[in-house]
């Protein structure tokens, strides 16, 4: 048992060290090495710490910080709003990272230590080792599409494809994300069915709310209805809009634009109408334009075509 202690010692200055404190007696090497482990655990936890308060700082400096803002760029109040929700979205985006980051850091710093602590007890890591590399190689091969998974919902995060509360199109599914992980990406659908996606078997994103959308409406009349007097009375309507606080403070971005004729049959004309939104709620803004289209034209007398 002596030899043991003593072997625990061997070749290690610092546990040497402080055995010499306990003038080498028969259990100054086990406690030496047990004053060690507890050196080697305590300098982890700061280790930890520490790198965990710096991945903060940065998440913090990232999520504060404003690079979206709306004295830099021309339009209308509605700006703002997009920009707020681009920073919301940063700082989710930030926040998450940080979290996966910390993780990672722990798993580091904890696992060095405890091979570290195994090491100075004269325990064996060398096999250890090599079992946790063929696991490892094993479990690789039996989990390629969870390893997968884990890469894609990563640099989904990174690059900011899509968070919760939009409303996207994975091909096999249609709805709003009610939660994101590394692994899978939760939608809801219009009929309120839930659908569970793998994040790795998702090829492409069709994102409805990120920065902006665009609400439209074709307006078919007569065809000898005048373009000009029509022209005029759309620009009106898309004037109104604009100028109306309920829509130009909370959901229409820009001025809305009349493109003019878009189609010419025999029967009637196309004319387009078209309004810059707040993600999402395009389709607000395409009922508010209807009504009052649809209000001028009956007023001016103008006939909707079919």
């Amino acid at each position: 048992m002596t030899t043991q202690m003593s072997q625990m010692c061997t070749n290690d200055s610092i546990c040497n060290m402080l055995a010499g404190w306990f003038q080498n007696a028969a259990w100054a090497p086990l406690v030496a090495t047990l004053l060690v482990v507890v050196m080697i655990l305590v300098i982890a936890i700061v280790v930890r710490k520490l790198i965990h308060r710096v991945i903060t700082r940065v998440v913090n400096q990232a999520s504060n910080s404003a690079p979206f803002t709306g004295r830099f760029r021309k339009g209308g109040p509605g700006i703002e709003g997009i920009d707020a929700l681009l920073n919301e979205r940063r700082k989710q985006r930030a926040e998450t990272m940080g979290s996966v980051l910390k993780h990672i850091a722990s798993i580091v710093v904890i696992g060095t230590a405890i091979l570290t602590v195994l090491d100075r007890l004269t325990i064996p890591i060398a096999p250890l080792l090599t079992s946790v590399g063929i696991l490892g190689v094993a479990i690789g091969f039996g989990a390629q599409e969870l390893v997968k998974d884990f890469i894609a919902g990563m640099f989904m995060l990174l690059e900011d494809q899509y968070g919760v509360g939009d409303v996207i199109d994975v091909g096999a599914a249609v709805g709003t994300v009610e939660a994101v992980t590394l692994r899978i990406t939760r939608l809801r659908d219009a009929d309120g069915r839930v659908w569970y996606v793998r994040n790795g078997t998702i090829a492409r994103v069709g994102n409805e709310s990120q920065g902006w959308s665009r609400a439209y409406m074709d307006v078919p009349v007569a065809y000898d209805s005048d373009v000009a007097i029509v022209r005029d009375l759309l620009e009106e309507v898309a004037e109104k809009l604009w100028e109306d606080p309920d829509f130009r403070e909370t959901l229409v971005v820009e001025r809305p634009i009349v493109f003019g004729v878009e189609q010419v049959s025999d029967i009637s004309l196309l004319f387009r109408v078209s309004a810059k939104t707040l993600p999402a709620r395009q389709a607000e803004v395409a009922r508010e334009l209807r009504l009052r289209v649809k209000k001028a034209l009956d007023d001016a007398g103008i006939v909707i075509s079919a």
